[in-house]
C-alpha cells in the first residue's frame, strides 16, 4: 500500500494554461531560495534598490547603482492583465528580502493600474498566500499556479 505524498513546503501546481499540463512543477535550488525567503525573511532589505517597469522588454527589474539585481518577467494578456513569470535574483543578493521587496512593489504597481495576474512564478504564489492582502489581484479566471508553497 502506497502512502499518500506529504505536501513539502515547495509544492506547486500548475492548470493547463499556466502551461504545464501534467500540472505539478519540480523547482530549482534558485526557485527553492527565493521561496524560503519570501517565507522567512518578509522584511525589506537593508539596502535600498529602485523598480523600472520596462514594458518593452516585458520585466520589472530591481537596480542598485547601475546593477540590475533581480528581476520579475511578465506577459501582458490583454488591457487588464499580466502573467507573472518568474522571480530571479544575483546570488548575492538572495536572503535579503530583494525578492519579497521586489514582489511587493510589482504588486503594489500591478493595482495602482487597475490590474490582476496570473501567477505562473511559485515565489510570488508564495508571497501572496503569505500576505493576503494581495490575493484580490489573482485573476479568478486564470489564476495561474494554484498552489505555492506548504510548511511540511
Amino acid at each position: 500500500m502506497t502512502e499518500p505524498t506529504e505536501r513539502t513546503r515547495y509544492a506547486i501546481e500548475y492548470p493547463d494554461e499556466a502551461g504545464h499540463p501534467d500540472e505539478k512543477g519540480t523547482l530549482g535550488q534558485d526557485q527553492v531560495v527565493l521561496v524560503d525567503e519570501v517565507i522567512d525573511h518578509p522584511h525589506a532589505p537593508a539596502f535600498d534598490f529602485y523598480v523600472v517597469n520596462d514594458e518593452k522588454a516585458g520585466i520589472y527589474e530591481a537596480i542598485v547603482g547601475d546593477t540590475e539585481i533581480a528581476g520579475l518577467p511578465y506577459n501582458v494578456a490583454g488591457d487588464d492583465r499580466l502573467v507573472l513569470m518568474a522571480t530571479s535574483v544575483l546570488p548575492e543578493y538572495r536572503r535579503q528580502g530583494v525578492a519579497t521587496e521586489l514582489i511587493r512593489r510589482v504588486l503594489d504597481d500591478v493595482r495602482a493600474r487597475g490590474m490582476t495576474v496570473t501567477i505562473t512564478c511559485p515565489i510570488v504564489r508564495t508571497f501572496i498566500e503569505h500576505n493576503p492582502e494581495y490575493a484580490d489581484l489573482i485573476d479568478p479566471q486564470r489564476p495561474g499556479a494554484t498552489t505555492g508553497s506548504h510548511q511540511s
